[in-house]
């Protein structure tokens, strides 16, 4: 078995580094280049941009792992059970009347 490999540890830790400030970059390109010129807001710094970043993964992201109710639950319905998680995803977004109720 190998031993500690601090240069491993330091490129990963770069690599994690890169990647969360690239995606600061983005964040914060998008909003200074969409945002003061529709509504009239203020650019946001990188620091900003991370921190909307963050705020944005707690509010409609949370904390847990990706796609957990899909390849969870989906997985375990059955095809009446689907589809009527069609028919109610279907109400709720205004296509067709309410399950149950035939026009």
């Amino acid at each position: 078995m190998h031993g500690f490999r601090p240069l491993r540890v330091l490129r990963i830790a770069a690599v994690v580094v890169a990647t969360i400030a690239a995606a600061g970059l983005v964040v914060m390109a998008l909003w200074n280049w969409l945002i003061p010129p529709l509504i009239g807001w203020h650019t946001l710094s990188i620091m900003q941009a991370l921190g909307l970043l963050v705020l944005c993964r707690v509010l409609f992201g949370g904390f847990r792992g990706r796609g957990a109710w899909r390849h969870g639950r989906w997985r375990q319905m059955s095809d009446e059970e689907r589809e009527r998680f069609r028919q109610e995803m279907r109400w709720r977004c205004g296509r067709e009347q309410p399950p149950g109720r035939h026009a």
